[in-house]
């Protein structure tokens, strides 16, 4: 084999190799050779098939498997005698005639266009210097998750009597049909849904209108469904609901007692305090690890400012300017909506992506030279906590990550990151400082990491289809009503 470097400009490499024809011919003889006397062909006894008879039937389709698996082999024995570091899979080109590779006539010729990891020596852990933010939960914010605990558990009573009006807070139980210029259309008819004035879990206008109802009142209501609506028959369009109210309820006293924490499942009220209290402790610890995180990439970002291999960083863009159009389709938005333009949206991202992809390879290195590796237990975890999220489409996300290449590295690269984190963070100069809640809970990113505000349509955007996804998941699912209900699950 003989490998030749053609272009070295920046990080962007040609590597030419040939493998002799002599050499193909050689491992083509060989297994004529191995498999001739296994051979069972008509007119010629069981393993007195002639090499020449198999080569002439079967030879073709044995060249090219031979040619495939040299191609495999040589082109990574090619990157070691070249001494480069791939960023990402080389673009092969074959520059031979096949059909005379195949006929042995050739050598197998072919080049390698890629781009070589940049040369860097990573940084000493102990020459940065962090102030982690500490924050230690109070009285007061345990009472206050108690109080938020207790009020996503209480119970509802029904007012009696037909005189007693709906108001705001109380729970009403309806039934309700949609119309679309007086026809019903799917998925607007429901029969005994519960419904709290207020929880913003219909659609704007819905609520309102049933304060002041009473049990076995009806009432036609009026209400237009937002320009952004998922439903794209609905969206914009003026519907009306025929209301039927079965009952008013109204929220019960719930005290923080032991009653509260059986119903939540916990023995007593102080082992409910003593949960709580752990989770408040570790929702501020979170905080201040992403604080201390936030604070090596930028440090990092800071010392590192070498090219960055620039199909890495056009994949990293991509994947964010699809996102982001996306985001503006959703919320029917424009860059000019955002105060910005198009071109200025694209630098900015561009400059996000570059950023992202040069703290990659910084981290990549820093793992790699500290010997941290992915175990297939801490991958499975991850997949297991994918499929949690998508209930119902195990199937289909299973069978993403086994037949998608490159799927699973989606699932290694975070974990790797963290696990590279907390080498980090194990060795830097950490100096702690007490902050305020108020302090630790304040968005402090830097600019480096996000583009300027003028820029940013995706965290406007994003924010409503969040809100929306977070609504229609608390909404309780009626049997009534098993698709996803019309009137529901957008609180914007």
């Amino acid at each position: 084999m003989q490998v030749v470097e053609k272009s070295n400009e920046g990080l962007s490499r040609v590597i030419a190799v040939t493998v002799p024809a002599a050499e193909l011919n050689s491992k083509l003889d060989a297994k004529l050779k191995e498999v001739a006397p296994q051979m069972k062909l008509k007119g010629f006894r069981p393993g007195k098939v002639p090499v020449a008879h198999v080569k002439k039937t079967f030879g073709r389709d044995m060249m090219g498997e031979i040619i495939n698996e040299q191609l495999n082999a040589t082109s990574q024995q090619a990157l070691e005698e070249a001494k480069v570091r791939p960023a990402a899979p080389a673009e092969m080109k074959l520059t031979s005639d096949m059909d005379k590779v195949i006929k042995g006539e050739e050598d197998l010729s072919y080049e390698m266009a890629l781009e070589v990891m940049p040369d860097f020596t990573p940084v000493d852990p102990k020459t940065l210097k962090l102030k982690r933010p500490t924050y230690e939960a109070s009285d007061a914010d345990l009472d206050e998750a108690l109080t938020e605990l207790a009020g996503q558990a209480k119970s509802y009573e029904d007012k009696k009597g037909k005189a007693v009006k709906a108001a705001e807070g109380d729970e009403v139980t309806i039934d309700f049909l949609g119309k679309l210029d007086g026809e019903p259309f799917e998925g607007g008819a429901a029969e005994d849904t519960q419904l709290v004035i207020g929880s913003n879990r219909f659609i704007p206008g819905f609520e309102e209108q049933l304060v002041g109802l009473k049990a076995g009142d009806e009432k036609v209501i009026t209400v237009t469904f937002p320009a952004e609506y998922p439903a794209a028959n609905l969206a914009g369009k003026e519907a009306t609901f025929d209301i039927t109210v079965k009952e008013v309820a109204s929220p019960a006293k719930t005290e923080i007692n032991d009653e509260l924490a059986t119903k939540l499942g916990v023995e007593s009220v102080e082992k409910l305090k003593e949960i709580v209290r752990g989770q408040i402790e570790s929702q501020y610890g979170n905080v201040t690890r992403q604080k201390v995180k936030r604070q090596i990439l930028d440090q990092l970002d800071a010392l590192y400012k070498f090219e960055s291999p620039s199909k890495l960083v056009d994949a990293e863009f991509e994947n964010i300017w699809r996102q982001i159009n996306t985001d503006l389709a959703q919320s029917g938005k424009t860059f000019a909506d955002e105060d910005t333009t198009e071109e200025a949206a694209r630098e900015e991202y561009r400059a996000l992506a570059e950023r992202r992809v040069r703290l990659g390879l910084v981290l990549s290195e820093i793992g790699e030279k500290a010997g941290i590796e992915v175990t297939e237990e801490e991958m499975q975890r991850s997949l297991f906590a994918q499929l949690q999220q998508f209930p119902g489409q195990e199937k289909q996300i299973l069978d993403f990550f086994r037949n998608t290449p490159g799927a699973s590295a989606s699932l290694r690269a975070p974990i790797f990151e963290e696990k590279v984190i907390d080498k980090l963070l194990a060795e830097v100069s950490v100096t702690d400082k007490t902050v305020s809640k108020d302090e630790l809970l304040a968005d402090d990113a830097e600019e480096g990491d996000k583009p300027a505000k003028k820029a940013a349509p995706k965290k406007k955007a994003a924010a409503k289809a969040e809100d929306a996804a977070e609504g229609e998941e608390a909404a309780p699912k009626k049997k009534a009503a098993p698709k996803k209900k019309a009137a529901e699950g957008d609180a914007e």
